[in-house]
């Protein structure tokens, strides 16, 4: 088998989806750590005092607890290599995620054992399941009180419309488990507790579950309730079908708890296994194999000042086909020019290395001068296609912007270009306006947020910002004419995005409808042309 292929095949590369606070970061983790990545996790409760998880690098991160952009960790286990995208989890960050499962062949949703399926972890399995991938389910804290097993199996049939399946099984009673039972090999893992809160790999025992000794270690109340459980399981339950797992119509399920490491190990060796390598992208010239020798890729998220004493842009980019080399050089179809592709790295979050190599299904960073865009194609000059369009998303709120010091007004148009380009807000501009100012829409309100700590931060600019009562916004087409003459926008406002398209903000759904029955020459678009949905 020749080296591509062979290199393509060992890639898995997946994000971690879930509602807040389900303890997405901290999974993340402690597969690093089980991967050999990291010798010590930080745990993320701690955060109060020095130590931080690994993949949250920024420092509004760190202040808040939580994630807001997307991380890319990568490390190798049992003839893996593996490229985690760990996505933001607060649903006022759901852009830059939707952007970020477009990187990814598999994902894997996390369940808070105590919540059952959330209402994030709705949205974002939706959008895995338009994207055709497979979903794994890991069902976590299970260190702590939670709904009974059989339960949030069903809800998980229920709500998201996927059978699931239970590759392993909890050991214990009454939301008290101290091990996890492995369907597959009929065996029972028992963890220790050793008192570490989950800072290094966890020791283990292993035995069959017909062992007279596991019957004594675990109490015969608790052994009783698993062979009960395990006959359930194997009476009621279907035959796992991987090519059902593949096609997102099952989904193998996990428990265990990322906080103490417990049934971390027995979830990432599964799941390597049965996780796809790259599959074929869509372009508009049809399928791109990652297997062909042609080069390929697509950018999909960029970030600026990733190292504040470098004020450094980096774009990311997917690998989706043909052998990388550093300092190759690429045609980047959005400028028709050729670019030589000279530092690329991977990363560790903060940590990067400078890379001469890499196959499809690997991520990496570029430095980047202000070229890229979200969703760009970089491919071989001879080959001139386009990576599908990426996501659009209609911004829900909306705030005036401008500077508090009017000196600074360079940086702070530097500032909002290049947050505009990474795409962590939409930057709108009002003609005709006394006031020198943007129009900032975002999908939820921490992004707001977000936006005054960089500028202030990163460049140096204070902000004056006013909350607009707008929560809707239509993209408008049609002549010139129509759209200057229309009826019934006393109430709202027309602005114009970057690419200098007409944009009405109004206060709800029912005055959209109002108004455009009284302008039927205009058409009234949720995302502009030429974007698509997932």
């Amino acid at each position: 088998m020749e080296e591509l292929e062979l290199e393509t095949k060992r890639r898995r590369t997946f994000a971690i989806i879930s509602h807040p606070d389900a303890g997405k970061t901290t999974l993340t983790e402690k597969l690093l750590l089980y991967g050999g990545a990291i010798r010590l996790a930080g745990s993320v409760k701690s955060r109060k005092a020095q130590k931080h998880a690994v993949s949250d690098w920024m420092e509004i991160e760190k202040q808040r607890g939580i994630s807001v952009t997307s991380s890319v960790l990568q490390f190798d286990y049992d003839g893996h290599r593996v490229n985690i995208l760990d996505t933001p989890g607060h649903q006022d960050f759901s852009e830059d995620t939707y952007r970020t499962l477009m990187a990814a062949d598999s994902a894997v949703m996390l369940i808070d054992v105590a919540k059952g399926v959330e209402e994030q972890t709705k949205k974002l399995f939706h959008v895995c399941r338009q994207r055709k991938i497979p979903v794994f389910t890991f069902v976590n804290k299970l260190d702590r009180f939670g709904k009974n097993p059989f339960e949030l199996m069903e809800e998980i049939e229920q709500v998201l419309g996927i059978r699931a399946y239970p590759m392993n099984w909890p050991v214990g009673i009454h939301g008290n488990y101290v091990g996890v039972y492995n369907r597959q090999e009929a065996q029972v893992e028992l963890f220790e507790r050793d008192g570490s809160h989950g800072q290094s790999v966890l020791p283990s025992t292993m035995g069959n579950v017909s062992d007279p000794a596991f019957r004594e270690t675990l109490g015969s109340d608790i052994h009783e309730a698993l062979c009960e459980d395990i006959e359930l399981l194997d009476m009621a339950g279907d035959a796992f079908d991987l090519e059902q797992v593949k096609s997102g119509e099952l989904t193998p399920m996990f428990f265990g708890s990322a906080m103490t490491n417990f049934g971390v190990r027995p979830f990432l060796e599964e799941f390597l296994k049965l996780a796809p390598p790259p599959a074929p992208r869509l372009s508009n010239e049809g399928e791109i194999n990652p297997t062909q020798e042609e080069f390929s890729a697509f950018v999909f998220k960029i970030q600026a000042n990733m190292n504040p004493a470098h004020r450094d842009r980096l774009a990311f980019i997917r690998i989706c086909s043909g052998k990388f080399t550093r300092g190759m050089s690429v045609y980047h179809v959005q400028s028709g020019k050729n670019i030589k592709l000279a530092q690329p790295q991977q990363f560790l979050a903060q940590e990067r290395t400078i890379i001469d190599e890499a196959y499809p299904g690997d991520i990496i960073g570029l430095f980047d001068a202000g070229v890229f865009g979200i969703g760009d194609t970089l491919c071989q000059e001879n080959m001139k296609f386009s990576f599908q369009d990426f996501p659009a998303f209609p911004p829900e709120q909306f705030a005036r912007v401008q500077p508090k010091d009017t000196m600074k007004r360079k940086q702070f148009v530097k500032g909002m270009t290049q947050l505009t380009q990474e795409g962590a807000v939409q930057v709108f501009r009002q003609r005709d306006s006394a006031v020198e100012a943007f129009i900032i829409g975002v999908v939820g309100a921490l992004q707001f947020e977000v936006l005054e700590y960089r500028l202030k931060n990163e460049y140096g600019v204070d902000l004056i910002m006013d909350r607009l009562s707008f929560s809707v916004a239509r993209w408008l087409v049609g002549e010139e004419s129509a759209i200057k003459s229309m009826k019934g926008i006393d109430s709202g406002m027309i602005i114009h995005d970057i690419k200098d398209r007409p944009v009405l903000l109004l206060s709800n759904e029912w005055a959209i409808r109002w108004v455009s029955e009284r302008n039927p020459d205009v058409e009234f678009l949720e995302i502009p042309e030429n974007s698509q949905g997932i």
